[in-house]
């Protein structure tokens, strides 16, 4: 074989490791870039949870908006969600129309949840459970799904 081949040929195998090695750091950029993606929105849901866990015990208040005032269901999750910058209506209905639905097995916290053909809705904590405001003479709580909400439940979407 001729040097001119040989060297032909080592130019070839050089050049083939590198592209496979370019590509292969690429598709780990992807890799990493849609993994610190979910990551990224992870945490913010759960600084959602997180904010919405601050106002635990605020009356209800049919029609209310504010920890002053007092919360409805929908004025709760519009005013959690406003901290964060994203606008909801201050009607469960209407906030059940946003976001992507999401599955009761794919729940995870800061999704909204509404029950009682979209009446009330809620926000998923985890483990089961959802923070809301519930109804005149109760306050914020965090409920399980199970049991009577459960019978109830219209679904769920994911806003974040």
């Amino acid at each position: 074989m001729t040097d001119r081949i040989r060297f032909a040929l080592l130019f070839l195998v050089l050049l083939a490791f590198g592209v496979a090695r370019v590509s292969g750091a690429l598709a780990a950029t992807k890799h990493v870039a849609r993994a610190t993606r979910a990551t990224t929105i992870a945490r913010e849901q759960q600084r959602i949870v997180t904010f919405a866990r601050r106002y635990i015990g605020v009356p209800y208040s049919y029609g209310g908006t504010s920890p002053r005032s007092g919360f409805d269901c929908s004025g709760f999750t519009r005013f959690v969600y406003a901290h964060f910058g994203i606008s909801l209506p201050h009607y469960s209905g209407a906030q059940f129309d946003l976001g992507h639905r999401v599955l009761r097995g794919r729940l995870r916290p800061g999704d909204l949840v509404f029950f009682d053909g979209l009446g009330h809705v809620g926000i998923y904590v985890g483990h089961g459970d959802f923070i809301h405001a519930p109804h005149t003479g109760t306050r914020v709580q965090i409920t399980p799904l199970a049991g009577w909400y459960s019978s109830l439940f219209d679904g769920a979407r994911r806003i974040v």
